[in-house]
């Protein structure tokens, strides 16, 4: 029996160990400490009266169960409703129904803030997404397909029409790969249509901007003819743009109106646009009254400055007057739906408002109405230029009328415009007297139109090489506006034709800065420049210039023109042949590249640009001389002929030509039609006396009895130009006699000597002119002794060793090897050697 009895110091555990523990919650002597329990006291809840059972036999609250233990166990309400201030999972339930959801600013017993949960533990990693699925795969692909649209439009954009077009077909065979996975998948009831018809749209686009217009047809009826795309009769308006560009006018007009007809009238700005088309179909068809009713249409519901010109156009085709008239009276009085301008004139008594004035002063919203004005006032203009000639008796009549409707409209400042119109139309019917009275006008006017006015009667008075007048304009225009590079030009143009070019340039400067694209300026700068001497500043002039001009031609041959002077001929040719490449059919560039390969020393090349200059233009003295004369030192001389025969029609007075010819047809041994030429040549030349030298030695040659005859002619001549020379020589000394003793300063013992002949420089022509060539060809004509020429045997003897030239002393100038050797080689006899030559 005492097996079963246990001490209390024999164990650990204590029987009555655990009576004496409870949850704190029901602790009543801890009530003044519970926030939870104070927080409800001085809430609503702690003073509202305690409420009925709604049950019968409940009782409101909660029933506690006293034990043997006296232990307060805390029980359900008949309702199910957990006690007030319990704690449920660890949180405290609050103590009222009256407070707002979220989280609570009292932490519960026991546990620590905690908002992220991070005392849980990491969370867990993300599901990896299975790529291998159907449905991912074709949401991937239609993310490629997306792609591919936008970089083919940014293709675009940027310029690059071929990449666009490879993009637009690779998003298309991507998508049609897309459609065949949903069929497979089973999900073709899924079918992404905008992505559809994305993809044809952009296609169609791609292949009317690389101007494939029978693809991008096609694409666009696939989107047409789908009935599941809706609106896609739109697109009919794509389709006719593109036969208006192949000029299939009638197609173009037939898919507008269908178009048309599909577009609701809720569309209004759409279908105007429409029949805006249609009309200008019409005008390239030449079908003007069609095209009239729609211009009126459109003007009737919605007026515009392009219908209201196309109009006009119109009315001006089929010569309607009045209905000109009333067209641009419509026109001036189109709503342009712009801002006044006084509206960005900022005012002084409020400058927040000057800060928001100066902030959208230049805005895109004000850059645009600028532009939409502009535009507007450039059809009034046109217009008016137009219909000012054919709407009155006289072009001045119509302009007058022009002005007077345009001065009671919001255009008031173009009336200025179109009166300095009318003075050009003056210029143009060559009634110049008109033109000044009419700009004369405007020297009361405001600034910018007097300026105008002035710049345009400098010009004219400098074409009339009126130096003084354009001058005085020039500066009228300049005092107008200082900033007007025109009337700067036309100021350093009149200083640079009185020989003032440092002053000219300052002006071409000073326009230059006022407008850097002034290209006028900047041409006459660098003339200014070539004529100071400043090659290197004119180069450079005219290189800024060729990249602002591209193709103009007189900038490439002043940059020729400059390498040459600058010893540079390589470079000069390869800007003669750029220039060539321009106008191929100019005879003088042509000309000039064969002076540059002739310099150079190569002969075939200045022959291929001399024989195409002379093809162009068969009447330049210098390229016949020079084909001639090389066609003589390549042993040619019947191909010579043609072009000296050329000479003699140009210059039929000038005797050389035909001594020319004849010496031909001297060397080429044809000695007969030689006599011929040369007794014609005696015939419209008698006091020729190297025409009759070659006679006396001809006839001789060929043993005709005429040898008397002409020698004696020979003789005659020569002595009558010894009489002449004697006289001339005589009357000098007399007058240089007479000066000497008429002077008052002393005089010498020497004898008077003559005057030099005048050179032909002094008369103001260059040693390459026609003059000096003349000489040049005279000499040529007196020594070329040739061994094989049969009448070297000749014994004749009695010609008159005094042979004077008639056409004067040679002149030095610098010569090709090919006209040296005519010089040295050409039209004389053994026997008229240099001793008979003047000196």
């Amino acid at each position: 029996m005492m097996e079963n009895v246990h001490l209390a110091g024999e164990e650990d555990d204590d029987l009555y160990s655990g009576y004496n523990d409870y949850n704190p919650t029901f602790d009543t002597e801890e009530l003044d400490n519970d926030v939870g329990f104070q927080q409800a006291l001085r809430t609503s809840h702690g003073r509202r009266p305690p409420m009925t059972a709604k049950f019968p036999g409940t009782a409101v609250g909660t029933r506690v169960l006293g034990t043997a233990f006296n232990s307060r166990v805390p029980m359900s309400s008949s309702m199910g409703r957990p006690m007030t201030g319990s704690v449920q999972d660890g949180v405290a339930r609050p103590m009222t129904a009256v407070r707002a959801a979220g989280y609570s600013s009292a932490m519960s017993r026991g546990s620590t803030f905690d908002p992220l949960g991070q005392s849980k533990g990491p969370a867990p990693p993300l599901e990896s997404k299975n790529e291998d699925t159907p449905e991912e795969k074709i949401k991937i692909l239609e993310k490629k397909v997306n792609d591919l649209i936008e970089e083919s439009c940014i293709a675009h954009v940027r310029g690059d029409l071929q990449l666009a077009l490879e993009k637009a077909k690779d998003a298309g065979r991507k998508e049609r790969t897309l459609v065949r996975q949903r069929d497979q998948t089973g999900t073709a009831d899924h079918i992404n249509l905008d992505l559809t018809y994305s993809v044809l749209f952009n296609l169609a686009n791609q292949y009317a901007n690389n101007d494939m217009f029978p693809e991008a047809l096609n694409t666009y009826q696939v989107i047409v003819k789908n009935k599941m795309f809706t609106n896609a009769g739109r697109l009919k308006v794509n389709m006719a743009n593109i036969y208006f560009k192949q000029k299939n006018y009638p197609k173009a007009i037939k898919f507008y109106r269908m178009a048309l007809d599909q577009i609701s009238n809720t569309h209004k700005d759409m279908r105007i646009k429409i029949m805006q088309n249609i009309g200008v179909v019409f005008i390239c068809m030449g079908q003007y009254s069609d095209a009239i009713s729609s211009f009126e249409h459109i003007m009737t519901e919605s007026p515009n400055i392009r219908t209201g010109f196309n109009l006009i156009l119109c009315y001006y085709a089929i010569g309607d007057r009045e209905r000109m008239k009333k067209a641009f009276q419509k026109l001036i009085y189109v709503p342009l739906g712009i801002e006044d301008e006084e509206k960005y004139t900022p005012s002084n008594d409020d400058p927040h408002a000057n800060l928001v004035i100066e902030a959208i002063k230049n805005d895109q919203l004000h850059q645009m109405e600028r532009e939409r004005k502009a535009l507007a006032e450039k059809y009034i203009m046109t217009a008016a230029k137009l219909i000012a000639p054919a709407i009155e008796a006289s072009f001045a009549a119509g302009f007058d009328w022009c002005v007077e409707m345009v001065k009671s409209s919001q255009y008031v400042e173009l009336a200025n415009d179109l009166e300095i119109s009318k003075a050009i139309t003056y210029l143009r019917q060559k009634e110049f007297n008109q033109a000044v009275e009419t700009l004369k006008m405007f020297e009361k006017k405001d600034t910018r139109v007097k300026s105008a006015a002035a710049t345009n009667l400098s010009f004219l008075y400098f074409l009339e090489k009126d130096y003084d007048q354009a001058d005085r304009y020039a500066d009228l225009a300049m005092m107008a506006d200082r900033y007007n590079p025109a009337a700067l030009i036309n100021k350093g143009n009149t200083l640079f034709v009185r020989g003032d070019h440092e002053k000219a340039g300052e002006f071409f400067k000073e326009a230059l800065r006022n407008d850097s694209s002034c290209t006028e300026a900047l041409y006459n700068l660098g003339l200014t420049y070539k004529r100071l001497g400043r090659l290197e500043e004119a180069l450079d002039c005219f290189l800024k210039l060729h990249a602002i001009l591209r193709n103009n031609a007189q900038v490439m041959y002043q940059l020729a023109s400059l390498y040459e002077v600058l010893d540079d001929p390589n470079q000069a040719i390869q800007w003669l042949m750029q220039l060539i490449s321009v106008t191929p059919t100019d005879a003088q560039v042509l000309a000039k590249l064969g002076e540059l390969y002739d310099g150079e020393g190569d002969k075939s090349q200045a022959f291929q640009y001399y024989y195409e200059s002379f093809r162009y233009f068969p009447s330049n003295i210098d390229v016949i001389e020079w084909l001639g004369a090389y066609y003589i030192d390549t042993q040619f001389c019947e191909k010579a002929i043609q072009y000296f025969e050329r000479a003699t029609l140009i210059q039929p007075t000038q005797v050389k030509w035909q001594l020319m010819v004849a010496s031909c047809y001297r060397r080429s041994g044809n000695y007969q039609k030689a006599l011929e030429t040369y007794k014609d040549i005696h015939r419209k030349f008698p006091e020729n006396t190297e025409c009759l030298r070659f006679l006396v030695r001809l006839c001789t040659d060929m043993g005709l009895k005429e040898v008397q005859d002409y020698a004696t002619k020979l003789k005659k001549v020569e002595k009558m130009k010894e009489i002449k020379e004697q006289r001339v020589k005589s009357a000098r000394d007399n007058s240089a006699r007479g000066r000497r003793e008429g002077s008052a300063s002393s005089v010498g013992s020497s004898s008077p000597r003559s005057t030099p002949p005048k050179k032909a420089n002094d008369s103001g022509h260059s040693s390459r002119g026609p003059s000096a060539r003349g000489e040049r060809l005279s000499a040529r004509l007196r020594s070329l002794p040739d061994s094989n020429e049969p009448y070297e045997a000749s014994s004749q003897r009695d010609i008159d060793a005094s042979y004077l030239d008639p056409l004067g002393p040679q002149l030095e100038r610098p010569k090709t090897a090919a006209k040296k050797r005519i010089e040295e080689d050409e039209f004389a006899d053994e026997e008229l050697g240099d001793d008979l030559l003047p000196d």
